[in-house]
């Protein structure tokens, strides 16, 4: 029989609107010994039955939630089903796309708390990232070796959260062993080269797809500048628009190598298209002195945020960077500016980014929100699944 954990009085409220985390305060007992990511049941004060979720002692976060529904179990079939629905709902836009590369689960928001899987042509990579997800590993796999048999399966368990799980970082193949990590997958016509072994994240950034376009949209006949370009990817849909040409920045060497390719691979231009390795912040100063001006500048930095204490000096971080970005435009430029920082909702990036456009001296009009793109859904019950925000600003 599943350990019972009893809530506090009170505490009850957030699941009871089916968001999927326990925090260890809500805790008032525990009747069994529940081990590392076992299932439990959640009861209120008064022994009512609430959840069944996955216990990790060693977490603040000490339960999180498979199931509201008291009839369904967490086996093998449970898995399937929630990986068929996933994919389901996808169906639509990877066609509409032509997408050989996306995100099957998403976390919290498709009901999987700490899990994340990405495919990648025919290699799925897979983040196990809590305890419950941990515990699950062995189910997790055999049920993605059915639903899809032609697929290496590769585990990304690298990331910082783990510790906080009690869990060691984890990578390597899993399943159906491919003879080489990288792939060409495509999005919207443009051919786009992944490692799964050493690229950032689970091998890409999918989620910035729908930005990716819109960058596309803005940028015939333009001079860009594509700051924290990593492998490039906004630049192929700007130089496959039409840009006068795109200067790509970032610290890494090996992106701007795969950048180069990339190019390649597309048959696109490179003559239009530089690379050059440096800090963004330096060299934004640097083009500054030097009178250096752009028609649209990208802005896509890593998270400034990891905790709320960090809060602060994250926004002013992304004022200065986005105040120099301004400075760097031509009358009339635009600014593609993003931030991935889930503790910096969209209504204070935006005031960050108008702060930064009166410090610059500039007007700066707001003309479309860019956001994560649909493989990364925002379910209603978890609103902490929105954390990619941007802006399209035009900058006299």
């Amino acid at each position: 029989m599943s350990a019972r954990i009893f809530l506090n009085i009170g505490r009850d409220k957030s699941l009871r609107r089916k968001h999927p985390w326990v925090f260890s305060k809500a805790i008032n007992k525990i009747k069994g010994k529940p081990m590392l990511g076992e299932t439990v049941e959640v009861l209120d004060a008064k022994g009512n039955w609430l959840a069944r979720g996955a216990y990790s002692p060693e977490s603040q976060m000490r339960i999180r939630i498979w199931s509201f529904k008291e009839n369904e179990e967490i086996n093998r079939e449970f898995f399937v089903r929630k990986f068929k629905q996933a994919q389901k709902r996808r169906d639509w836009f990877i066609e509409q796309g032509g997408l050989s590369g996306y995100r099957l689960i998403a976390g919290e928001s498709d009901g999987m708390p700490g899990i994340t899987i990405d495919k990648y042509d025919d290699i799925i990579v897979c983040q196990l990232l809590s305890a419950g997800a941990e515990f699950q590993r062995f189910t997790i796999v055999d049920v993605l070796k059915e639903l899809y048999p032609e697929c290496g399966i590769y585990e990304r368990s690298d990331v910082d959260v783990r510790k906080k799980e009690g869990l060691e970082k984890q990578t390597g193949w899993l399943a159906n062993e491919k003879a080489s990590t990288e792939r060409i997958i495509e999005e919207h016509g443009i051919k786009i080269i992944v490692d799964v072994a050493t690229g950032h994240k689970t091998g890409f950034y999918l989620d910035q797809r729908d930005s990716r376009i819109a960058a596309g949209k803005y940028a015939k006949d333009k001079k860009i500048l594509n700051c924290f370009s990593y492998t490039g990817t906004f630049s192929l849909h700007c130089a496959a628009a039409g840009a006068k040409s795109v200067t790509n920045v970032d610290v890494s060497q090996p992106a701007l190598d795969i950048a180069a390719r990339n190019l390649q691979v597309n048959e696109l231009d490179s003559a239009s298209v530089t690379f050059v390795k440096e800090d963004v912040f330096k060299l934004l100063r640097k083009y500054k002195e030097q009178g250096e001006k752009f028609d649209m500048i990208i802005m896509d930095p890593p998270k400034f945020v990891e905790s709320k204490s960090q809060l602060t000096s994250a926004c002013r971080g992304y004022k200065d960077i986005n105040m120099l970005a301004m400075q760097l435009l031509n009358p009339n430029g635009l600014l593609l500016t993003f931030s991935c920082s889930g503790l910096l909702d969209a209504s204070l990036f935006q005031k960050v980014v108008a702060d930064a456009a009166l410090d610059a001296g500039k007007d700066c009009h707001f003309v479309e929100r860019l956001h994560q793109a649909a493989d990364h859904p925002v379910s209603s019950n978890y609103p902490e699944g929105y954390y990619l925000k941007g802006f399209v600003c035009q900058v006299n």
